[in-house]
């Protein structure tokens, strides 16, 4: 059997099934979500890590120095805000082609500290080393929370949201990975949602406050690939109206909706937040969202009894195939 027939997450349900499941110490929560929890009085520390490789998630001519500095903090950032957490460090490992400029580093030094200042996140340590096959970008994040949220807490009824557009990352990947695609003020925008993603953090605090509030995690690799770690972890299943998904304005101005829906439920790295609510409390929960951040949480479905591993995907009602697979690294 070879890798990419099992996939990403079938790698890593083997090896942790294998070889790492040991029952943990009280309170402390591993392989499986977004963050590690370790117990702390006074609040649980969550760590989270997320490498990045050149030419498998950046382009290094296309996105340049400051903004893959940005990236590189804001995707391990948004695992913090899927959990709730507020930042507490950062530690940076990077490996490097010795003909590196170095102005390209101090860009990404620049762009690193970007969100390190932004949400009081130093950066406290790491590791350099040399490279001899491009950029590698190592981070591990640490976080604290009082407030936590998982992906296991989905119950049936619950109704699923976002907490921004989707789709348009995915939209800025065709342009960076089809560099003959004319270039404009339209494609710059998508590419932008690409390399510049930001991290929720402000919103995941706001929302794990609320017990009406059951699972939560970040978008990275579309809702067809998240929401169905929600699903399995919380042994429900889900039903997803595309109709709802929240698209952005130049979106649906530049694609067919069946192009515009396969981005958003299956192009990822949006980094918006996905979670699931009490559906007595999420009118309450939304008015307070939406007075607090001057956007709206977005309901795009429900959850439903008994675990499958399938979401099902409405138009008007009526069930559309085509939008079952987020990403995953080995077998795309």
């Amino acid at each position: 059997m070879k890798l990419k027939d099992i996939g990403e997450f079938g790698l890593i349900e083997s090896f942790s099934k294998k070889y790492f499941s040991e029952k943990l110490p009280d309170g402390v929560s591993g392989i499986g979500d977004d963050c590690a929890v370790i117990p702390s009085k006074g609040g649980d520390f969550l760590v989270s890590t997320d490498l990045l490789t050149e030419n498998v998630h950046f382009i290094k001519d296309e996105i340049g120095g400051e903004l893959l500095g940005k990236k590189s903090l804001a995707v391990n950032l948004s695992d913090l805000a899927a959990s709730g957490a507020t930042p507490v460090a950062s530690f940076l490992s990077i490996a490097i082609p010795p003909e590196t400029d170095t102005e390209f580093l101090d860009a990404f030094f620049k762009g690193y500290a970007f969100w390190s200042k932004k949400f009081n996140c130093p950066l406290l340590g790491g590791d350099t080393t040399k490279s001899l096959s491009g950029l590698t970008i190592n981070v591990t994040v640490i976080g604290r929370a009082v407030n936590k949220k998982f992906r296991s807490g989905a119950k049936p009824g619950d109704v699923v949201c976002v907490t921004g557009f989707l789709g348009d990352s995915a939209a800025g990947l065709e342009f960076v990975t089809n560099p003959e695609k004319p270039r404009n003020k339209t494609s710059e925008y998508f590419i932008s949602r690409h390399h510049n993603p930001e991290p929720r953090i402000f919103e995941g605090q706001f929302l794990a406050e609320f017990q009406g509030v059951h699972a939560m995690m970040d978008i990275s690799d579309g809702i067809s690939s998240d929401l169905k770690h929600i699903m399995k972890a919380s042994r429900v299943s889900a039903v997803v109206e595309l109709e709802k998904l929240p698209l952005s304005p130049l979106m649906t101005e530049c694609y067919s909706l069946r192009d515009a829906y396969s981005f958003a439920t299956s192009g990822g790295e949006d980094y918006e937040l996905l979670l699931t609510v009490d559906s007595k409390k999420f009118a309450e929960i939304s008015e307070k969202f939406e007075q607090k951040f001057s956007k709206p949480l977005y309901a795009i479905g429900k959850i439903t009894e008994s675990y499958s591993p399938d979401i099902v995907f409405l138009e008007n009602s009526f069930p559309l195939n085509g939008f079952s697979n987020g990403f995953d690294h080995f077998t795309a």
